[in-house]
């Protein structure tokens, strides 16, 4: 087995949080000047359904990792020749991606719990 289908190999697993989180950015600003401009419905009403698709895309990719992750290292418990190398690789990647989709949904988190104490 290989590690190359969890997130893409380390490089690029770190590259996809950057981009998301890059894209995430950039859409905000976008939301931004969209609300300070008089056609801010149309504008808006098309971002949420981008931004699920590039969630979704991210939580598949995390569970894919992790999946990769746990095949491994039963397949190194079971002793089939895995170089632990291999298998250590695996596991951090998934716990990173873990972690990074934790800090994700706390953000969202908080985000939502900030604009449901907004006053009207």
């Amino acid at each position: 087995m290989s590690i190359d289908g969890i997130g893409g190999g380390g490089a690029m697993g770190v590259d996809r949080v950057m981009a998301l989180r890059a894209q995430i950015l950039e859409r905000n600003q976008a939301l931004a000047r969209a609300g300070a401009t008089s056609g801010a419905a149309p504008a808006a009403a098309s971002k949420p359904a981008s931004f699920a698709a590039t969630m979704e895309d991210a939580l598949k990719s995390v569970n894919q990792g992790q999946v990769e992750a746990g095949k491994l290292s039963e397949a190194y418990e079971r002793g089939e020749t895995i170089d632990i190398a291999k298998v250590m690789m695996a596991r951090q990647q998934a716990s990173v991606g873990f972690e990074a989709t934790l800090q994700v949904r706390n953000k969202l988190l908080s985000a939502y719990k900030d604009i449901m104490s907004m006053p009207v």
